[in-house]
């Protein structure tokens, strides 16, 4: 017998072996039972989560010789033939390839025709959002007033390009991603009927590699069966995906809980050494300590987390040595150093430097700050760093100290809104009149006083400037003539060490 991929053989064959679209399976069903099929249906989501899969199966139920039927015989010719895709009456077509209004004219004229042997024929257009507007319209008449016997069900990865006219004369059903724990249990049945030799874990990896597309993941235990055909082990799927284990990210995280600065920056250079990308490690990161978020707030195992129990009880302990808040302060910090890796146009260093800071051993004093007016994004961020230098209470309120005082603003800010930070760095401490503090901008900064202005912007900037000069101010923003726009911005590095308070030590 000829070789066939797994994503082929184990492709499903009828509504029950479908994995996880429940929601959608269960309409399809009703409809069929009640006799209210639609003359076209849309499905949207993802690559490789069942849309083509479950069109064959929904025209196998509606065209099986004992049909319409929720469970298709899978024997007689028209199940038969839409199995190995040659039947005459479910029509496949690729949009990506057939996308012209040519292609859609020659459609027109075929529907005119009655089915073959089934009771409809049946068009799968797939990604069908790569057609183009003509296509689109000349495809309208025909979804208008189709023939009975006639289906259309069309399936996309972006629904957003479908125009309105067509989406208003479809039943759209949009399939999600599948959970990875899922997936692990499909992967778990496939292994066990083609008798593969394989650590449990690494079908976890697999399951997180495919990003929520069981196809993927079918074709990536694929290519690792090539790759070692004996046994198909964790070094193996690190190898070839170069994926950034769960282990990793527990034991880096383990060195910042034990203030470890050179064996956090020592791992880091392993995995880097492994093949595994800086980026995705930093990415993996935030991902961690958002579960870590979850599980110190459930205190046991939850659905909100896509990971197998033993990870899930890991977590659960690891969440034990931070605080919320200590949680925020580091999630946030690996955002901005995220954003900084992507001026920098590499990420490596940044991360390194964030690993350092987060395993100092003096822990920085922290006030909240309160977040009643605050856009969701930013309160996400419950408290503001006050370690730096703050001015005096008493002598706040005089410009000369708000200006020795500024750059401690600046980096509060930065360590909750790096960009906002940025913007209103361009701008100049000019006049204080009374409480009011009025600052400038040139007049090629505009954008820079808009973004600054911006209610949620201002207030948060305003909450700032009084938990670091422990002053009620209010700011004024203007443009001004004589002001000259600031010279270039610093190079990548010296972006870094002035967020993070760092600097370059000479050798020698």
């Amino acid at each position: 017998m000829s070789y066939q991929a797994f994503s082929l053989k184990w492709r499903p064959q009828s509504f029950d072996e479908v994995v996880g679209q429940e929601h959608v399976i269960t309409t399809l069903k009703n409809a069929i039972l009640k006799a209210r099929v639609a003359a076209a249906y849309l499905f949207s989501g993802p690559r490789g989560v069942g849309k083509t899969s479950v069109a064959r199966i929904f025209a196998k139920s509606l065209n099986c010789k004992e049909g319409p039927t929720l469970t298709p015989c899978q024997k007689c010719s028209s199940c038969l033939e839409i199995t190995q895709a040659r039947s005459l009456d479910v029509i496949e077509i690729d949009g990506a390839s057939n996308r012209g209004i040519d292609e859609v004219r020659d459609l027109r004229e075929k529907v005119k025709f009655a089915p073959v042997q089934g009771r409809f024929k049946i068009y799968i257009i797939d990604e069908v959002h790569m057609l183009t507007t003509e296509a689109f319209n000349a495809l309208l008449k025909t979804l208008e007033e189709p023939p009975e016997y006639v289906k259309f069900i069309f399936a996309t990865t972006q629904a957003n390009k479908v125009i309105p006219t067509i989406l208003s004369r479809c039943q759209r059903f949009d399939f999600s991603r599948i959970p990875a724990l899922k997936i692990i249990s499909q992967l778990e049945k496939i292994v066990k009927a083609e008798n593969i030799n394989i650590e449990k874990e690494v079908l976890f990896a697999i399951a997180r590699a495919s990003d929520g597309s069981l196809r993927d993941a079918e074709s990536i235990l694929d290519q690792l069966l090539s790759f070692n055909p004996d046994k198909i082990t964790s070094s193996d799927v690190n190898s070839l995906l170069g994926i950034v284990q769960e282990e990793a990210l527990f034991e880096i995280t383990s060195k910042i809980i034990q203030k470890d600065a050179l064996e956090a920056i020592k791992l880091l250079d392993e995995i880097i050494a492994q093949g595994k990308e800086a980026n995705l490690l930093l990415s993996r990161l935030i991902e961690h300590f958002r579960n870590l978020m979850i599980a110190h707030v459930t205190k046991e195992r939850s659905s909100l987390i896509d990971l197998p129990q033993n990870y899930l009880e890991a977590l659960s302990e690891q969440s034990k040595a931070f605080s919320l808040e200590e949680i925020f302060s580091i999630f946030n910090l690996l955002v901005n150093t995220q954003e900084i890796a992507k001026r920098f146009g590499a990420s490596r260093i940044p991360l390194e430097i964030a690993l350092v800071k987060l395993c100092q051993d003096k822990k920085r004093p922290a006030q909240p700050l309160s977040n009643a007016h605050l856009s969701p994004k930013d309160q996400t961020i419950l408290k503001v760093d006050v370690s730096t230098q703050s001015a005096d209470p008493t002598t706040a309120a005089d410009l000369k100290n708000i200006k020795a005082a500024w750059p401690s603003v600046i980096e509060s800010l930065g360590k909750i809104k790096m960009s906002l930070a940025t913007y209103l760095n361009e701008g100049e401490l000019l006049r204080l009149d009374k409480d009011i503090l009025t600052i400038g901008f040139a007049k090629d900064n505009s954008l820079h006083k808009e973004i600054v202005e911006k209610k949620e912007n201002h207030l948060l900037i305003e909450k700032v400037v009084k938990e670091i000069l422990k002053a009620d101010l209010k700011l004024n923003f203007i443009l001004s003539e004589e002001l000259k726009t600031k010279q270039p911005q610093a190079t990548g590095v010296e972006q870094i060490l002035n967020t993070f308070g760092g600097r370059l030590i000479k050798e020698g």
